[in-house]
């Protein structure tokens, strides 16, 4: 059996998700789709709508068939580290295919940038780090590093997101995974940024999606635009929990992170450095939401998504020194199983024998410090929700079994 390897979030999954499915197991000519899907916190630094266990059965009824999760330590990251801990799961499942959508569409483009990249590596490393001293972002500088490096109008424009995000995985199959195959299609409909919900199409960004049922209040303006499969399970989390998650439903728990550490355990928190806390502690003594602290704090220099993270960071109390000793390590620890269909059951009963790295369905029988870290990402994912059913959902990270799904009667198995 042929796999495709596709990268995720689905936050939440909709009909551009579905049509990149489609066309990963097409374009691949694959028979199986391995999704590997950002847990309960994402690369923004955002938490995920709804819980990983829910987009989990989204992915499943829309064409997914192995759905693993990206540890917290490869995804609440800049998009290198993003991209290599995918890349190191997927190549750990014994994938041979990489599939993924971009602004640019040509997968020779991104091969061509790929190997310039490694060629020139020392030199773009330190014009970035000047332009850093220089007051750019890490991203702007790195892309502008990165041009004056090169010298050449055509390769990859590295302004675009999914672009950004697409360089790295191929650079991460050169560097580590040269038997792995990428392919790209152009993002079709909706731009990564676009937030007002479009016209006389099915295609809406996730981004639009999140904004409008924050705006209205309702599933009724996005119903258009999400799978029947989308819709039932985010009703049913609602109905469950009493919420979607919002940054903004962390704040009051943010707030408790400055005002209970001082200001060398601020130091120490992974991410926080240049005294960027003593900006933030300022910046939220003043705000009265967490919009408003972000708007304080944010620089050209340290960009809303970088402060995100940071502040997830803060939220889970994850030391530097921590997070460099879990990142030494060049392939993923494990992977953590989520959910399977039929076919990906067989897929994976056909791999098992061959993986070298721990295949893991129940948190009881495998331990490791960056699994830890994705037990501690759930407890604080749902800080928010009320009791009893914050418990019932902090204990579903134990009780839950890997989901499995019969893509041809549409029905979740029992276990």
């Amino acid at each position: 059996m042929k796999s495709v390897g596709i990268v995720v979030e689905y936050n939440p999954f909709h009909y551009g998700h579905a049509y990149h499915v489609r066309q990963a197991k097409k374009q691949t000519s694959s028979d199986v789709a391995i999704a590997v899907m950002s847990g309960s916190f994402l690369q923004r630094g955002e938490p995920a709508i709804v819980s990983k266990w829910a987009r989990t059965k989204m992915a499943l009824q829309n064409g997914v068939d192995i759905v693993c999760e990206l540890p917290y330590i490869y995804a609440v990251q800049k998009a290198e580290t993003f991209a290599n801990g995918a890349v190191s799961i997927l190549d750990a499942l014994k994938c041979r295919t990489l599939f993924f959508g971009s602004e640019d569409g040509d997968i020779n483009v991104f091969e061509r940038t790929a190997h310039a990249w490694h060629e020139k590596k020392a030199e773009i490393d330190l014009l970035t780090k000047e332009k850093v001293k220089e007051g750019l972002s890490y991203p702007a500088a790195a892309a502008a590093a990165f041009q004056e490096a090169i010298y050449l109008e055509h390769l990859l424009d590295l302004s675009k997101p999914n672009n950004i995000l697409g360089f790295h995985y191929v650079k991460a199959i050169l560097e580590r995974s040269p038997h792995m195959q990428p392919f790209t299609s152009v993002r079709i409909a909706s731009d990564y940024h676009d937030e007002e919900l479009p016209v006389n199409q099915k295609i809406a960004s996730a981004t639009s999606i999140r904004k409008a049922l924050k705006e209205h209040g309702s599933f009724e303006a996005v119903t258009p635009y999400l799978p029947d499969a989308t819709l039932k399970q985010l009703h049913n989390y609602h109905s469950s929990y009493g919420l979607l998650h919002t940054q903004e439903a962390y704040f009051s728990f943010l707030k408790h992170v400055f005002h209970t550490m001082d200001t060398a355990e601020l130091e120490d928190v992974y991410e926080i450095e240049e005294g960027i806390e003593h900006r933030m502690q300022k910046a939220i003594t003043h705000a009265s939401s967490y919009e408003e602290y972000l708007s304080l704090v944010k620089t050209k220099r340290y960009t809303w998504t970088r402060l995100q993270r940071m502040n997830t960071h803060l939220l889970m109390r994850v030391k530097k020194t921590a997070m460099h000793e879990l990142l030494k390590e060049k392939k993923a620890p494990y992977i953590r199983l989520l959910g399977m269909s039929k076919k990906g059951q067989q897929y994976l009963s056909l791999v098992k024998k061959e993986l070298d790295v721990p295949l893991v369905s129940k948190l009881s029988s495998f331990s490791h410090p960056a699994l830890d870290l994705d037990i501690r990402a759930s407890r604080v994912f749902s800080l928010p929700i009320c009791e009893p059913m914050q418990t019932e959902l902090t204990e579903a990270e134990f009780k839950t079994s890997p989901i499995r799904y019969d893509e041809e009667t549409d029905l979740f198995l029992s276990r």
